[in-house]
């Protein structure tokens, strides 16, 4: 049995979008909107640019399915954070951002935005809870968590040119 095939494509101003092929030779996409509604999609297998359904799902939704599939063993120490008003998103800082170069403590983001930083992926490499003296780059992800209007906030701040 051959593993499912999976891609991320990075939708600016969107989300992101996620392609499954499975081992049926099915296709299946799911774009995250940033504003945690997903629109999942599958194909018809005659015609793979053919979508033979597409349902819009609210982020309650998305995650009444998300619970749906996957094991029921759960951990109970694990943080559910739209429960608590909370989301966890990456947001990509581009090579033509305003802050490639400079200081994290200048975004001013937590005062900003009310959002934390809880780390930075650069290459192959993670930095947790980097400071206010971290040096920003073009191409970092920053793994952020607040609100999701502060996340909002945050991804357009972080967007500046």
């Amino acid at each position: 049995m051959s593993a499912a095939r999976t891609s991320r494509t990075p939708l600016p101003g969107i989300g992101v979008r996620y392609d499954l092929t499975t081992r049926e030779h099915r296709h299946l996409s799911v774009v995250a909107h940033r504003d945690g509604s997903r629109t999942l999609s599958a194909y018809r297998r005659d015609d793979p640019d053919a979508c033979a359904l597409s349902v819009h799902l609210t982020g309650s939704e998305a995650e009444a399915l998300v619970d749906a599939l996957k094991p029921t063993h759960h951990s109970p120490t694990l943080l559910s954070t739209t429960e608590l008003g909370l989301v966890a998103e990456r947001i990509e800082l581009s090579g033509a951002s305003h802050w490639n170069g400079r200081l994290l403590g200048e975004t001013r983001m937590r005062t900003e935005t009310g959002v934390s930083i809880v780390a930075v992926l650069r290459r192959a490499e993670a930095i947790p809870s980097p400071g206010p003296g971290f040096r920003l780059a073009g191409g970092d992800t920053l793994i952020v968590i607040g609100t999701r209007e502060g996340v909002e906030a945050a991804a357009a701040t972080l967007g500046r040119e």
